[in-house]
């Protein structure tokens, strides 16, 4: 594999995912430290809040709302989904003793994965077509001799654009776990 793309597309993935990861940890090694352990039992709430806000970018791109700027919306899903995550993963710690948390936490984790593979795949795969399709119009190539040298890549393109038939099905199983969990913790709740 090129270094470049080890740097360039590899690198920005891992320390995204894993700066979540390492952030929870140090979140819930503070909290503990310092007596405040039992605000992590509150935080799936923002986080959830927050996760929730970050779909006004899905609703825009499927014209569910006329407003808002997509690329700005587009930003903000993703600090949204990152920050809500690192809540909800805080507030899961290890104290979870039950398998619906779990499950939905799990599928959560997946949801994140799926979204920021598709994030970087996509991107990666537009800036190559976008640099081969300038380097032969450099080469001055006509018009037709461009569009044959990239169609393939531009089909793939086109094919990966359809990611998101994957990511939501897969966001769908977070929605449901998680909003059975919420139901389950408003039902079981010890409302005395």
């Amino acid at each position: 594999m090129n270094r470049s793309i080890i740097r360039k597309e590899v690198l920005p993935f891992v320390l995204m995912f894993g700066s979540l990861i390492v952030a929870t940890a140090i979140t819930d090694a503070l909290l503990h430290a310092y007596g405040l352990y039992w605000i992590g039992r509150y935080l799936g709430i923002p986080g959830t809040i927050l996760i929730l806000l970050s779909f006004f970018y899905s609703m825009r791109k499927r014209k569910l709302i006329h407003s808002g700027n997509p690329k700005t919306l587009l930003q903000l899903h993703e600090i949204f989904t990152w920050v809500g995550a690192l809540m909800i993963l805080v507030h899961a710690g290890v104290h979870v003793y039950a398998i619906l948390p779990w499950l939905a936490l799990l599928a959560m984790l997946v949801t994140l994965a799926s979204g920021m593979t598709g994030q970087y795949l996509l991107g990666r795969s537009r800036r190559e077509l976008s640099e081969k399709r300038e380097f032969h119009i450099r080469h001055g190539d006509a018009a037709t001799e461009v569009d044959r040298e990239v169609f393939w890549d531009a089909v793939t393109v086109d094919v990966m654009k359809q990611w998101r038939t994957v990511h939501f099905p897969i966001t769908l199983a977070f929605g449901v776990l998680g909003f059975a969990h919420i139901f389950s913790i408003f039902l079981f709740w010890q409302w005395q």
